[in-house]
């Protein structure tokens, strides 16, 4: 069947590709007329043919085929002035536009007042752009914006707890997510322990979610894909801006290389929490470090009318000391290096050299001389090619491959002293290479529906070199395999057919249908309630299979007023093969780890609903998620269905936005959701004096239910073109709700922890 399927969308992609017929081109860029950066997602319309037009690509690259004639073009972006232009289309035309955003004083163009309808003729569904302007206006805890906790009061993305930035998504896994930065996989994307994001609001440009139906040039996680791109830089003006707050400042500096053919942009931040513990009279406090740094940077150059390179990376680490006793820092490091190359008109390059890692250090010390240290990680090498071709205006081809050499260090401990009592121990790397080609297109049928059509064939290969052992169904050894340097041991290979349709109803409404399959071989391993760095990430091997994800979703988009306002529902079920589970007592770090693991199927199915209003002086949305996410582990709970710790039944967000006057703009947010799954003792029982718990039903419990209001206000203190000064007032958690962090038995006592009650905070942020 699978064969059959893979022919059919073949046969469909080379029909596509080769009914292209060219008539006359007109192709460009769309930038930022302020600061020159690209836009993403621009529309390029054309008036006198309603269903004909164009988006910018991730670079701001358009290109629209059409009949020799003369036309009148629009370019518009939401939050920016409508240009138009008429254009006598008798060759082949490069028109490079520069749009002002809204309120900067421009000559011969209107503000237009309708609102693009892009959430209802376009065929993606289950995915979402984040407006950055709205992030920089939210409530804040600690006064640091944070783009992945806005993004968890969107439907079907869920908050790992309080505190986390760690999230789920219609039912997967924390590690189901693949987090990309300028295409770069982000491992861990936490600092202190989850309370904050590694992604610094002030240096990102875009950011897109997934929650289902990803495109054909995603893929290695079953759940979400979350594609972050950082601001090019202002190739126009050199500029500052920055924030000084209570427990944190940052700082942005840009500008040209050329002026309008280059740029950089350097974005670092620093928290000092740590300083103020050197105040204390205590000793050991005096000696403690708490603190994260991170340094975005990007450099890109225009080298000729078809060539533009890009050099982008990513430095962060946070440091946890105590008093030279407990030491833990962990952090990630990327780098990106992309050609650009117009090889004509119609057909766009992109050319990526990838690398990522991730690493943690743990050091303990029982004295001066005794004590040990545990170090782990992943690196990854990457290369992708990405190909676009703007076929006519019905048709846009997109195909590439992707090739991945994985680097897993599963753990090393090093004893300080050879009398301890513990023993050095490495346990053995482990190589793997990931690789991809894909193809896809969009293909316009009818003024009433479209179509976006594709296919990704992936491949595993669990290398050398190395020792490997099979596990018999008992954990014991069963069998082992030494293999040498580039050796193959394991190979997998997977089709993954990807598919969305839309069916335009009128120009206010339309219906979304999608199905997608996706395929993971890497899993990440934790036996806590919540993820932390030191958890553990493995390849598929002889013993562990990949996963797989096939979902289809439904949902209708509807928009109101002109668009001033949006709403959606959606439903999902999801399907998934090769879930990963636990035995009873199973330990992490343990070298035979694989020995504790138990496998089975999963299904999540839900419901979402999302109304916004993007206009006017009040703005905001609601959201709201029924769902229920399962397991099915052959050896836990009786090999029944049991929840899965991430299931939640109701996920509420409420967000509101409002702007005073040009002075003053207030904020808030207000969150319910019920609690996640958990494993809670059923009864207990006496054994010569000694209280046990009793546990029978996997995750049979769920915590208390999780609400919160947060709020938030901003004073522009002053404004013009060039400088910009003001203060930002926060208070997260306003009316001081107790919500369950833990609970604790002991006995016929349980002991609740929470960690924050009335957390104000205020920040200047400054730019000129």
């Amino acid at each position: 069947m699978t064969k059959k399927i893979s022919f059919l969308f073949l046969f469909v992609l080379l029909a596509t590709f080769s009914s292209a017929q060219s008539n006359f081109t007109i192709s460009g860029s769309v930038k930022d007329a302020k600061n020159g950066e690209n836009l993403i997602g621009a529309t390029v319309a054309v008036k006198e043919l309603p269903d004909v037009g164009a988006y910018s690509n991730d670079y701001g690259f358009y290109s629209l085929t059409l009949k020799q004639g003369t036309y009148t073009i629009t370019v518009q972006y939401l939050g920016y002035v409508t240009q138009t232009e008429t254009i006598n289309l008798s060759k082949n035309v490069e028109k490079n536009w520069e749009i002002a955003p809204d309120g900067v004083e421009v000559d011969a163009v209107e503000i237009s007042g309708k609102k693009d309808n892009e959430n209802v003729t376009n065929t993606q569904m289950s995915a979402q752009k984040l407006d950055i302007q709205e992030i920089n206006k939210l409530p804040i805890l600690f006064g640091e914006r944070d783009v992945l906790k806005t993004m968890q009061l969107l439907p079907g993305i869920k908050s790992a707890g309080e505190g986390n930035s760690g999230f789920y998504v219609r039912g997967g896994s924390a590690d189901q997510n693949l987090v990309l930065l300028d295409e770069a996989p982000v491992y861990n994307a936490s600092h202190l322990l989850g309370f904050f994001s590694v992604f610094n609001s002030d240096a990102i440009k875009d950011l897109t979610v997934y929650k289902g139906g990803m495109p054909a040039e995603y893929g290695g996680r079953l759940s979400s894909v979350v594609d972050i791109k950082m601001k090019d830089g202002n190739s126009k003006n050199y500029g500052v801006s920055g924030g000084l707050g209570l427990i944190a400042s940052r700082l942005t500096v840009e500008g040209p290389i050329v002026k309008d053919k280059g740029s950089f942009l350097v974005a670092g931040r620093r928290t000092y929490a740590d300083l103020f513990l050197k105040l204390s009279s205590d000793t050991s406090l005096k000696k403690t470090q708490l603190y994260f740094y991170d340094l975005n940077a990007k450099a890109n150059y225009q080298l000729g009318k078809k060539d533009r390179i890009f050099l982008s990376g990513y430095f962060g680490r946070d440091n946890f000391n105590l008093a030279d006793r407990f030491g833990f820092d962990w952090g990630n490091t990327t780098a990106t290096l992309r050609w650009n190359h117009l090889i004509n008109n119609k057909f766009f390059s992109n050319t990526s050299l990838i690398y990522s890692d991730y690493n943690y250090k743990i050091n303990i010390a029982f004295s001066a001389t005794q004590g040990f240290k545990v170090t782990s990680g992943i690196r990854d090498f990457n290369v992708k090619q990405d190909f676009q071709y703007f076929l006519n205006t019905k048709n846009t081809f997109k195909f590439g491959l992707n090739s991945i050499y994985h680097t897993f260090i599963p753990g090393v401990i090093t004893v300080s002293d050879t009398s301890s009592s513990f023993n050095s121990n490495t346990q053995e790397r482990r190589y793997g290479w990931e690789n991809a080609i894909y193809a896809t297109s969009d293909h316009t049928f009818s003024e009433q529906f479209n179509i976006t059509y594709g296919l990704r064939f992936s491949a595993f290969s669990l290398m050398g070199p190395g020792t490997f052992y099979t596990y018999d169904a008992d954990g014991a050894k069963s069998d082992s395999t030494k293999t040498g340097s580039g050796e193959i041991l394991k190979s997998y290979f997977y089709v993954e057919p990807r598919f969305a349709g839309n069916y335009i109803i009128d120009e206010k409404s339309s219906l979304k249908f999608s199905y997608s399959r996706n395929v993971q071989n890497m899993h990440l391993l934790s036996n806590s309630n919540i993820g932390t760095p030191i958890d553990k990430w493995i390849p598929s091997s002889n013993n562990v299979k990949p996963g797989i994800s096939d979902q289809i979703a439904i949902g209708y988009f509807r928009n109101f007023k002109n668009n001033h306002f949006e709403f959606s529902v959606e439903t999902y079920y999801k399907w998934l093969q090769n879930e990963i589970d636990y035995k009873a007592g199973a330990n992490i770090q343990n070298p035979d780890i694989e020995a504790d693991l138990l496998f089975g199927v999963g299904r999540a199915y839900g419901l979402e609903l999302f109304f916004k209003k993007r206009v006017g002086k009040f703005t905001g949305w609601v959201s709201y998620t029924l769902a229920r996410t399962e397991r099915k582990i052959i050896g836990l709970n009786n090999d029944k269905y049991y929840q899965a710790r991430q299931n939640r039944t109701h996920d509420i967000s409420l967000v509101g936005m409002y702007d005073i006057s040009k002075k003053w703009n207030v904020s808030a947010t207000w969150v319910y959701y019920t609690g996640n799954a958990i494993t809670f003792p059923s009864g207990k029982y006496e054994v010569e004096g000694v209280v046990t718990n009793y546990y029978t039903e996997r995750n049979g419990y769920n915590m208390p239910a999780y609400h919160r209001l947060d709020v938030a206000g901003t004073w522009m203190i002053k404004q013009t073109d060039k400088r910009e000064s003001s203060l930002a007032f926060s208070c997260y958690n306003a009316y001081g709700r107790k919500n369950a962090y833990t609970l604790d038995f002991d006995g016929e006592k349980v002991t609740k922890t929470y960690l924050f009650r009335w957390v104000p905070s205020v920040t200047w942020n400054f730019k000129f």
